[in-house]
Protein backbone atom coordinates (compact mmCIF):
# COMPACT_ATOMS: atom_id res chain seq x y z
CA UNK A 1 0.00 0.00 0.00
CA UNK A 2 2.76 1.97 0.91
CA UNK A 3 4.18 2.10 -2.44
CA UNK A 4 0.90 2.75 -4.39
CA UNK A 5 0.29 5.80 -2.29
CA UNK A 6 4.04 6.88 -3.29
CA UNK A 7 3.46 6.34 -6.43
CA UNK A 8 0.31 8.25 -6.83
CA UNK A 9 1.67 11.07 -4.90
CA UNK A 10 4.73 11.29 -7.02
CA UNK A 11 2.00 11.57 -9.81
CA UNK A 12 -0.27 14.66 -8.38
CA UNK A 13 3.31 16.31 -7.89
CA UNK A 14 3.82 16.10 -11.39
CA UNK A 15 0.67 17.37 -13.09
CA UNK A 16 0.96 21.15 -11.67
CA UNK A 17 3.36 20.83 -14.48
CA UNK A 18 1.30 18.47 -16.59
CA UNK A 19 1.06 19.07 -20.53
CA UNK A 20 -0.30 17.08 -23.27
CA UNK A 21 2.19 14.81 -25.54
CA UNK A 22 3.48 17.09 -28.39
CA UNK A 23 4.49 15.12 -31.93
CA UNK A 24 1.19 12.84 -31.38
CA UNK A 25 -1.39 12.91 -34.46
CA UNK A 26 0.51 15.64 -36.40
CA UNK A 27 -1.93 14.04 -39.27
CA UNK A 28 -5.38 12.50 -38.22
CA UNK A 29 -5.28 9.20 -36.67
CA UNK A 30 -5.88 6.25 -38.86
CA UNK A 31 -7.51 3.03 -37.18
CA UNK A 32 -10.22 1.08 -35.92
CA UNK A 33 -12.88 1.31 -33.11
CA UNK A 34 -15.11 -1.58 -31.48
CA UNK A 35 -18.36 0.40 -30.82
CA UNK A 36 -20.05 1.63 -34.13
CA UNK A 37 -20.16 -2.62 -35.35
CA UNK A 38 -20.07 -4.74 -31.91
CA UNK A 39 -20.98 -1.64 -29.20
CA UNK A 40 -20.36 -3.37 -25.79
CA UNK A 41 -19.87 -6.75 -27.24
CA UNK A 42 -15.87 -7.30 -27.13
CA UNK A 43 -13.47 -9.88 -25.92
CA UNK A 44 -10.06 -10.51 -26.68
CA UNK A 45 -10.65 -12.69 -29.40
CA UNK A 46 -12.25 -10.18 -31.23
CA UNK A 47 -9.72 -7.74 -31.05
CA UNK A 48 -6.60 -9.98 -31.74
CA UNK A 49 -9.04 -11.04 -35.00
CA UNK A 50 -8.98 -7.61 -35.99
CA UNK A 51 -5.49 -6.69 -35.43
CA UNK A 52 -4.64 -9.88 -37.91
CA UNK A 53 -7.39 -8.65 -40.25
CA UNK A 54 -5.83 -4.79 -40.23
CA UNK A 55 -2.57 -6.05 -41.76
CA UNK A 56 -3.79 -9.26 -43.66
CA UNK A 57 -6.15 -6.89 -46.02
CA UNK A 58 -4.43 -4.11 -46.17
CA UNK A 59 -5.18 -1.68 -44.09
CA UNK A 60 -1.86 -1.52 -42.07
CA UNK A 61 -0.21 -0.65 -45.14
CA UNK A 62 -3.09 2.56 -46.26
CA UNK A 63 -2.22 3.79 -42.61
CA UNK A 64 -3.94 2.80 -39.85
CA UNK A 65 -2.56 1.76 -36.97
CA UNK A 66 -4.89 2.16 -34.05
CA UNK A 67 -6.97 -1.17 -32.54
CA UNK A 68 -9.07 1.14 -30.01
CA UNK A 69 -11.14 -1.19 -27.76
CA UNK A 70 -14.14 0.65 -26.84
CA UNK A 71 -16.86 0.66 -23.76
CA UNK A 72 -17.59 -2.82 -21.91
CA UNK A 73 -14.10 -3.95 -21.46
CA UNK A 74 -14.09 -3.52 -17.77
CA UNK A 75 -13.98 -5.23 -14.62
CA UNK A 76 -13.91 -4.44 -11.28
CA UNK A 77 -11.62 -2.08 -9.23
CA UNK A 78 -9.56 -3.95 -6.80
CA UNK A 79 -8.86 -3.63 -3.69
CA UNK A 80 -6.51 -0.25 -3.91
CA UNK A 81 -8.93 1.01 -6.76
CA UNK A 82 -6.96 0.10 -9.76
CA UNK A 83 -9.13 -1.09 -12.75
CA UNK A 84 -8.89 -4.97 -13.98
CA UNK A 85 -10.57 -5.85 -17.30
CA UNK A 86 -13.40 -8.32 -17.42
CA UNK A 87 -12.34 -11.75 -16.82
CA UNK A 88 -14.66 -13.31 -18.96
CA UNK A 89 -13.96 -11.40 -22.17
CA UNK A 90 -10.46 -10.34 -21.31
CA UNK A 91 -8.75 -13.37 -19.40
CA UNK A 92 -4.99 -12.83 -20.85
CA UNK A 93 -5.51 -9.54 -19.68
CA UNK A 94 -5.01 -5.75 -22.14
CA UNK A 95 -1.19 -5.91 -21.37
CA UNK A 96 -0.74 -9.20 -23.03
CA UNK A 97 -3.12 -7.94 -26.22
CA UNK A 98 -1.46 -4.55 -26.12
CA UNK A 99 2.29 -7.24 -26.72
CA UNK A 100 0.08 -9.32 -29.45
CA UNK A 101 -1.10 -5.48 -31.26
CA UNK A 102 2.75 -4.39 -31.36
CA UNK A 103 4.17 -6.97 -32.30
CA UNK A 104 2.17 -6.37 -35.46
CA UNK A 105 3.16 -3.28 -35.65
CA UNK A 106 -0.11 -1.66 -35.04
CA UNK A 107 -0.86 0.24 -31.25
CA UNK A 108 -3.74 -0.43 -28.92
CA UNK A 109 -6.11 2.06 -27.38
CA UNK A 110 -8.83 1.74 -24.87
CA UNK A 111 -11.53 3.64 -23.15
CA UNK A 112 -12.72 5.40 -20.12
CA UNK A 113 -15.55 8.38 -18.93
CA UNK A 114 -14.59 11.52 -16.97
CA UNK A 115 -17.53 10.07 -15.07
CA UNK A 116 -18.10 7.68 -12.44
CA UNK A 117 -19.86 5.02 -15.15
CA UNK A 118 -19.40 4.66 -18.60
CA UNK A 119 -21.73 5.07 -21.08
CA UNK A 120 -21.87 1.21 -20.64
CA UNK A 121 -22.14 1.68 -16.99
CA UNK A 122 -18.65 0.48 -16.33
CA UNK A 123 -16.65 1.99 -13.98
CA UNK A 124 -15.38 5.25 -15.27
CA UNK A 125 -12.12 7.21 -14.51
CA UNK A 126 -13.47 10.07 -11.87
CA UNK A 127 -11.71 9.91 -8.73
CA UNK A 128 -9.41 7.15 -10.09
CA UNK A 129 -7.62 9.57 -13.25
CA UNK A 130 -4.05 9.13 -11.96
CA UNK A 131 -4.33 5.48 -10.87
CA UNK A 132 -6.33 4.60 -14.83
CA UNK A 133 -3.11 6.89 -16.35
CA UNK A 134 -0.63 4.48 -14.67
CA UNK A 135 -2.08 1.66 -15.28
CA UNK A 136 -3.06 2.45 -19.21
CA UNK A 137 0.99 3.19 -19.19
CA UNK A 138 1.86 -0.22 -17.57
CA UNK A 139 -0.11 -1.83 -19.73
CA UNK A 140 1.25 -0.02 -23.27
CA UNK A 141 -1.90 1.60 -24.00
CA UNK A 142 -1.13 4.39 -27.23
CA UNK A 143 -4.28 5.97 -27.78
CA UNK A 144 -7.22 7.15 -24.93
CA UNK A 145 -10.63 7.30 -25.76
CA UNK A 146 -12.66 9.70 -23.03
CA UNK A 147 -16.53 9.58 -22.73
CA UNK A 148 -18.64 11.81 -21.16
CA UNK A 149 -21.18 10.06 -19.40
CA UNK A 150 -22.57 10.64 -15.95
CA UNK A 151 -20.48 13.13 -15.80
CA UNK A 152 -22.78 14.80 -13.03
CA UNK A 153 -21.74 18.94 -13.16
CA UNK A 154 -18.01 18.00 -14.15
CA UNK A 155 -16.87 21.21 -15.90
CA UNK A 156 -15.09 19.69 -18.86
CA UNK A 157 -12.43 21.66 -19.46
CA UNK A 158 -11.04 20.63 -15.67
CA UNK A 159 -12.24 16.84 -15.66
CA UNK A 160 -10.13 16.40 -19.39
CA UNK A 161 -7.35 18.31 -18.12
CA UNK A 162 -7.14 16.42 -14.97
CA UNK A 163 -7.02 13.25 -17.47
CA UNK A 164 -4.17 15.14 -19.63
CA UNK A 165 -2.18 15.64 -16.56
CA UNK A 166 -2.74 12.38 -15.50
CA UNK A 167 -1.26 10.91 -18.55
CA UNK A 168 1.61 12.94 -18.75
CA UNK A 169 2.74 12.21 -14.85
CA UNK A 170 2.87 8.65 -16.41
CA UNK A 171 5.04 8.99 -18.75
CA UNK A 172 3.88 6.97 -22.06
CA UNK A 173 3.18 9.05 -24.43
CA UNK A 174 -0.79 8.09 -25.51
CA UNK A 175 -2.93 10.11 -27.96
CA UNK A 176 -5.73 11.52 -25.71
CA UNK A 177 -9.38 11.69 -27.45
CA UNK A 178 -12.01 14.01 -25.90
CA UNK A 179 -15.42 12.28 -26.40
CA UNK A 180 -18.03 15.05 -24.97
CA UNK A 181 -19.65 15.11 -28.11
CA UNK A 182 -19.45 18.78 -28.43
CA UNK A 183 -21.39 19.81 -25.86
CA UNK A 184 -18.81 22.49 -24.11
CA UNK A 185 -17.10 23.53 -27.31
CA UNK A 186 -14.14 21.55 -27.08
CA UNK A 187 -12.50 23.36 -29.99
CA UNK A 188 -12.04 26.82 -27.80
CA UNK A 189 -9.91 25.19 -24.92
CA UNK A 190 -8.92 21.98 -26.03
CA UNK A 191 -5.88 22.17 -28.16
CA UNK A 192 -3.50 21.85 -25.47
CA UNK A 193 -5.25 19.50 -23.61
CA UNK A 194 -6.50 16.81 -25.94
CA UNK A 195 -5.16 15.85 -29.36
CA UNK A 196 -8.70 15.79 -31.35
CA UNK A 197 -12.19 16.14 -29.99
CA UNK A 198 -15.37 15.02 -30.44
CA UNK A 199 -17.55 18.25 -32.61
CA UNK A 200 -21.19 16.40 -32.59
CA UNK A 201 -23.26 13.90 -30.85
CA UNK A 202 -23.11 10.11 -31.81
CA UNK A 203 -22.85 9.12 -36.02
CA UNK A 204 -25.65 6.87 -37.40
CA UNK A 205 -25.01 4.59 -40.18
CA UNK A 206 -27.31 6.53 -42.53
CA UNK A 207 -26.30 9.32 -45.15
CA UNK A 208 -29.10 11.34 -44.35
CA UNK A 209 -31.39 11.26 -41.07
CA UNK A 210 -31.79 11.85 -37.20
CA UNK A 211 -32.58 9.29 -34.94
CA UNK A 212 -34.24 10.45 -31.72
CA UNK A 213 -33.28 8.57 -28.36
CA UNK A 214 -35.28 10.88 -26.37
CA UNK A 215 -32.63 12.62 -24.43
CA UNK A 216 -30.30 13.20 -27.82
CA UNK A 217 -30.31 12.56 -31.14
CA UNK A 218 -27.77 10.20 -33.17
CA UNK A 219 -27.31 11.88 -36.67
CA UNK A 220 -26.60 10.82 -40.24
CA UNK A 221 -23.52 11.91 -42.36
CA UNK A 222 -25.23 14.66 -43.65
CA UNK A 223 -25.75 16.34 -40.63
CA UNK A 224 -22.14 15.56 -38.75
CA UNK A 225 -20.84 17.02 -41.50
CA UNK A 226 -23.13 20.21 -41.59
CA UNK A 227 -22.31 20.80 -37.74
CA UNK A 228 -18.83 21.33 -38.60
CA UNK A 229 -19.07 24.95 -40.26
CA UNK A 230 -17.20 27.26 -38.87
CA UNK A 231 -14.48 24.90 -36.81
CA UNK A 232 -12.13 24.53 -39.79
CA UNK A 233 -10.17 27.35 -37.55
CA UNK A 234 -9.68 25.42 -34.65
CA UNK A 235 -7.81 22.21 -36.39
CA UNK A 236 -4.20 21.35 -37.50
CA UNK A 237 -1.13 19.28 -37.08
CA UNK A 238 -1.69 17.77 -33.12
CA UNK A 239 -5.30 18.89 -32.44
CA UNK A 240 -7.98 17.63 -34.92
CA UNK A 241 -11.79 18.53 -34.87
CA UNK A 242 -13.78 14.55 -34.66
CA UNK A 243 -16.81 14.29 -36.35
CA UNK A 244 -17.06 10.81 -35.09
CA UNK A 245 -16.08 7.35 -36.49
CA UNK A 246 -16.53 5.99 -39.59
CA UNK A 247 -19.90 4.22 -40.98
CA UNK A 248 -17.89 3.14 -43.81
CA UNK A 249 -19.17 -0.99 -44.25
CA UNK A 250 -21.57 -0.55 -42.13
CA UNK A 251 -25.19 -0.91 -44.30
CA UNK A 252 -25.04 2.13 -46.29
CA UNK A 253 -24.95 2.23 -50.22
CA UNK A 254 -21.60 2.07 -52.00
CA UNK A 255 -21.68 5.65 -52.96
CA UNK A 256 -23.05 6.93 -49.67
CA UNK A 257 -20.11 4.83 -48.18
CA UNK A 258 -17.99 6.72 -50.41
CA UNK A 259 -19.01 9.99 -50.14
CA UNK A 260 -19.30 10.04 -46.47
CA UNK A 261 -15.34 8.94 -46.34
CA UNK A 262 -14.53 11.71 -49.01
CA UNK A 263 -16.05 14.57 -46.59
CA UNK A 264 -14.04 12.91 -43.77
CA UNK A 265 -10.70 13.16 -45.85
CA UNK A 266 -11.90 16.47 -47.33
CA UNK A 267 -12.38 17.77 -43.09
CA UNK A 268 -9.16 15.88 -42.09
CA UNK A 269 -10.87 14.26 -40.05
CA UNK A 270 -9.46 11.34 -37.79
CA UNK A 271 -10.32 8.28 -39.82
CA UNK A 272 -11.11 5.60 -36.88
CA UNK A 273 -13.49 2.61 -38.99
CA UNK A 274 -16.10 1.27 -37.38
CA UNK A 275 -16.77 -2.04 -39.59
CA UNK A 276 -16.04 -5.54 -38.96
CA UNK A 277 -12.75 -6.00 -40.47
CA UNK A 278 -12.61 -9.56 -40.37
CA UNK A 279 -15.59 -9.54 -43.12
CA UNK A 280 -15.31 -6.04 -45.87
CA UNK A 281 -16.75 -6.36 -49.19
CA UNK A 282 -14.23 -5.68 -52.25
CA UNK A 283 -16.11 -2.14 -51.98
CA UNK A 284 -16.05 -1.46 -48.06
CA UNK A 285 -11.83 -2.41 -48.62
CA UNK A 286 -11.69 -0.33 -51.57
CA UNK A 287 -13.14 2.67 -49.96
CA UNK A 288 -11.37 2.35 -46.94
CA UNK A 289 -7.72 1.95 -48.58
CA UNK A 290 -7.42 4.41 -51.75
CA UNK A 291 -4.41 5.51 -51.11
CA UNK A 292 -4.55 8.86 -53.17
CA UNK A 293 -8.10 9.57 -51.46
CA UNK A 294 -6.42 8.93 -47.58
CA UNK A 295 -3.56 11.23 -48.79
CA UNK A 296 -6.12 14.06 -48.80
CA UNK A 297 -6.68 13.26 -45.15
CA UNK A 298 -2.94 12.85 -44.08
CA UNK A 299 -1.63 15.97 -45.90
CA UNK A 300 0.76 17.20 -43.39
CA UNK A 301 -0.65 20.76 -43.87
CA UNK A 302 -3.64 19.76 -41.83
CA UNK A 303 -5.85 22.52 -42.94
CA UNK A 304 -9.50 21.55 -43.64
CA UNK A 305 -11.77 21.68 -46.62
CA UNK A 306 -13.93 24.89 -47.03
CA UNK A 307 -17.10 25.14 -49.31
CA UNK A 308 -16.72 27.66 -52.02
CA UNK A 309 -20.15 27.71 -53.13
CA UNK A 310 -23.22 25.69 -53.75
CA UNK A 311 -25.90 25.80 -56.91
CA UNK A 312 -28.58 22.86 -57.99
CA UNK A 313 -28.01 20.81 -55.08
CA UNK A 314 -24.31 20.72 -55.30
CA UNK A 315 -21.67 22.04 -53.20
CA UNK A 316 -18.44 22.66 -54.23
CA UNK A 317 -15.72 22.24 -51.46
CA UNK A 318 -11.74 23.16 -51.85
CA UNK A 319 -8.78 21.73 -49.69
CA UNK A 320 -5.69 23.79 -50.08
CA UNK A 321 -2.60 21.00 -49.93
CA UNK A 322 1.12 21.07 -48.58
CA UNK A 323 2.52 20.97 -52.18
CA UNK A 324 0.68 23.49 -53.49
CA UNK A 325 -1.90 21.36 -55.07
CA UNK A 326 -5.91 21.32 -54.40
CA UNK A 327 -8.44 19.03 -53.93
CA UNK A 328 -11.76 19.85 -54.85
CA UNK A 329 -14.52 17.58 -53.72
CA UNK A 330 -18.32 18.16 -55.69
CA UNK A 331 -20.93 16.95 -53.73
CA UNK A 332 -24.57 15.78 -54.77
CA UNK A 333 -26.57 16.03 -51.66
CA UNK A 334 -29.81 16.17 -53.65
CA UNK A 335 -32.43 13.57 -55.01
CA UNK A 336 -31.48 13.61 -58.54
CA UNK A 337 -28.01 13.20 -60.19
CA UNK A 338 -26.82 16.84 -61.47
CA UNK A 339 -24.66 17.35 -64.26
CA UNK A 340 -22.67 20.54 -64.03
CA UNK A 341 -19.67 22.72 -66.29
CA UNK A 342 -17.15 24.31 -64.25
CA UNK A 343 -15.48 27.07 -66.37
CA UNK A 344 -11.74 27.32 -64.45
CA UNK A 345 -11.36 30.38 -65.96
CA UNK A 346 -14.07 31.84 -64.28
CA UNK A 347 -14.20 30.90 -60.85
CA UNK A 348 -11.59 30.90 -57.93
CA UNK A 349 -11.14 29.75 -54.61
CA UNK A 350 -9.78 31.84 -52.00
CA UNK A 351 -8.77 30.56 -48.13
CA UNK A 352 -8.74 33.28 -45.54
CA UNK A 353 -7.02 30.59 -43.34
CA UNK A 354 -4.44 29.15 -45.60
CA UNK A 355 -3.90 32.60 -47.49
CA UNK A 356 -3.97 30.33 -50.50
CA UNK A 357 -5.87 30.61 -53.82
CA UNK A 358 -6.05 28.96 -57.23
CA UNK A 359 -6.13 31.79 -59.66
CA UNK A 360 -7.26 29.04 -62.08
CA UNK A 361 -7.18 31.80 -64.71
CA UNK A 362 -3.15 32.44 -64.93
CA UNK A 363 -2.38 29.05 -63.04
CA UNK A 364 -2.88 26.23 -64.78
CA UNK A 365 -3.07 22.83 -62.81
CA UNK A 366 -3.55 19.06 -64.42
CA UNK A 367 -6.96 17.05 -62.86
CA UNK A 368 -7.15 13.45 -61.96
CA UNK A 369 -10.32 11.69 -60.82
CA UNK A 370 -9.35 10.28 -57.57
CA UNK A 371 -12.10 7.32 -57.06
CA UNK A 372 -11.59 6.30 -60.91
CA UNK A 373 -7.96 7.07 -61.47
CA UNK A 374 -8.36 9.31 -64.55
CA UNK A 375 -6.59 12.30 -65.62
CA UNK A 376 -9.14 14.59 -67.06
CA UNK A 377 -6.76 17.00 -68.51
CA UNK A 378 -5.95 20.61 -67.20
CA UNK A 379 -8.19 23.31 -66.04
CA UNK A 380 -7.04 25.50 -69.64
CA UNK A 381 -10.47 23.67 -70.71
CA UNK A 382 -14.12 23.29 -68.76
CA UNK A 383 -14.95 20.35 -66.60
CA UNK A 384 -18.25 18.76 -67.78
CA UNK A 385 -19.20 16.33 -65.44
CA UNK A 386 -22.66 14.24 -63.40
CA UNK A 387 -22.88 13.44 -59.85
CA UNK A 388 -24.95 10.66 -58.74
CA UNK A 389 -27.39 11.19 -56.17
CA UNK A 390 -25.64 11.05 -52.32
CA UNK A 391 -22.48 10.68 -54.22
CA UNK A 392 -18.90 12.88 -55.05
CA UNK A 393 -16.84 13.80 -57.48
CA UNK A 394 -13.13 14.39 -55.92
CA UNK A 395 -10.56 15.64 -57.76
CA UNK A 396 -6.79 16.87 -56.91
CA UNK A 397 -5.36 19.53 -58.83
CA UNK A 398 -1.76 19.86 -59.23
CA UNK A 399 -0.03 23.00 -60.55
CA UNK A 400 1.76 21.96 -64.01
Amino acid sequence: MKRILLILTCAAGLSAHGQKFDQLALTPPMGWNSWNKFACDVNEQLIRETADAMVATGMKDAGYQYINIDDCWHGQRDAQGFIQPDPTRFPSGIKALADYVHAKGLKLGIYSDAGAKTCGGRPGSRGHEYQDALTYAQWGIDYLKYDWCDHEGLKAEGAYTTMRDALFAAGRPIVFSLCEWGDNQPWNWATNIGHLWRTTSDIYNCFDCKVNHGAWFQLGVLQIFDKQEGLRKFAGPGHWNDPDMLEVGNGMMPNEDRAHFSLWCMLAAPLISGNDLRNMSKETLHILTDKEVIALDQDPLGVEAFKCFAKDGLEFWFKPLSDGAWAMCVLNRGATPQKFTFDWNSEKAADDLSGRETKFDTTPYSIRNLWTKQDLGTTQSALTAEVPVFDVLVLRLTKL
